[in-house]
């Protein structure tokens, strides 16, 4: 895998970060800024959202800025906001913070994505998308773990001064090996050509409704694991540490599948086994060892989609790949703000027992959006197929006229 993959993987992993630390410190932000849980906890949502809003307009911003530029310039952005949420008096400058937070991390992750795929064979393409998401599932191996750590030190507010010491490092090492690279030109045309093909829709669809029914447990993943888990206070961190690490491996798995078995098929089959994960945590709570190996299977297949969706899209739609990328990044955040909003709703108005079934709702409608992706691709493959061969004589002899 080239280095450079590498690199960007570690990019993503320090902004990926920001937008899942607050899970682990949730309650302490909660309780210093005199919030309730539920109103915390959106703190991730709004970070989720401007991402979403950002990621098409990043797009427009690599075409006409040279990409390491943007990319040191995204960096800079991250550490300065990270400084400002250290420094919060109250929860409106903290929300200022995450928003600066979202728009450097949105940019990021659209270049990290674009630049992967350019730099592997086709037939890698998949694998390099896996890495690049291994490094935002990472930062539930390190990060959210790390954070709970450092809070439990020195308070909530280390925990983003960490976080801009980290993005400083990369921003070094970026600054040092990252290549020049050529501005292109907009196309902003693409995002139409892109949303008025079924399959892609769908696809897009995926991973709102997906990742949506993740985020409804996993935004109150903290709180959960200890009033229903048995996990003690204290071991917070190695069970988000244990989790992340099955997340991690889904970011990869979900890419090598992609390669081996085609982006359609593994599209289909992810949605069902997600679906699959989320009844059955809700179905063993009364057994904790039993829920948390349930829990590390549904880690694992939560951070499968979005190599095999972003897969999908660029093999079900070439001409569009750079514009889908751009909107999957928005689609995924605007699933994890739905789910977290969502999440909140359920935990205030029902109980924290529901959130497994609530997400198995939204990830059921997840699986019908993949069953429509699915046979809408192969229904648009076969009919390229056929009218391919009628086709080619039109495209010779238009060829010819213009030569002549």
């Amino acid at each position: 895998m080239n280095p450079i993959v590498i690199l960007l993987a570690f990019a993503t992993f320090a902004t990926g970060t920001a937008e899942n630390i607050v899970v682990g410190i949730v309650s302490d932000v909660a309780g210093d800024l005199g919030v309730s849980l539920a109103i915390a906890g959106q703190l991730t949502a709004v970070f989720s959202i401007v991402f979403a809003l950002t990621a098409p307009l990043a797009l427009v911003l690599t075409m006409k800025i040279e990409r390491r530029r943007l990319l040191l310039c995204a960096l800079g952005l991250f550490i300065a906001s990270n400084l400002c949420a250290a420094a919060s008096p109250n929860l409106a400058m903290l929300v200022v913070a995450r928003i600066g937070m979202a728009m450097a991390s949105a940019t990021v992750c659209l270049l990290a994505t674009m630049l992967a795929t350019e730099l592997v064979a086709q037939d890698m393409r998949g694998r390099a998308i896996g890495l690049i998401f291994m490094g935002i599932s990472g930062s539930l191996v390190l990060g959210v773990p790390a954070g709970i750590l450092i809070c439990g030190l020195v308070g909530w507010r280390g925990v983003f001064v960490a976080l801009s010491l980290l993005a400083g490092l990369v921003w070094l090492v970026s600054w040092r090996h990252v290549p020049i690279s050529a501005c292109r030109r907009a196309a902003l045309p693409r995002y139409l050509d892109h949303l008025r093909k079924p399959p892609l829709v769908a696809g897009q669809f995926v991973s709102i409704l997906m990742i949506g029914g993740h985020f409804v447990l996993f935004a109150f993943l903290g709180p959960y694991l200890v009033q229903i888990g048995g996990v003690a206070v204290d071991d917070i961190a190695i069970a988000f540490a244990v989790l992340g690490v099955a997340g991690v491996s889904g970011g990869y798995l979900g890419g090598w599948l992609a390669d081996r078995f085609s982006p359609r098929n593994v599209l289909l089959l992810t949605p069902a086994a997600y679906l699959l994960a989320l009844v059955t945590i809700a179905l063993v709570e009364g057994t904790a060892w039993l829920m948390f190996g349930v829990l590390m299977i549904w880690a694992c297949i939560s951070w499968m989609v979005s190599p095999v969706v972003q897969s999908f899209l660029i093999s079900a739609g070439p001409a569009t790949a750079d514009a889908g990328i751009s909107l999957n990044l928005s689609t995924m955040h605007i699933g994890v703000g739905l789910g977290t909003a969502v999440g909140g709703i359920a935990l205030a108005s029902l109980s924290i027992h529901a959130l497994p079934w609530v997400g198995a709702i939204i990830a059921a409608l997840a699986l019908v959006a993949s069953c429509c992706a699915f046979w809408s691709s192969r229904l648009a493959a076969r009919s390229q197929e056929l009218s391919g061969p009628s086709q080619k004589p039109c495209r010779v002899k238009t060829s010819l006229a213009l030569k002549a």
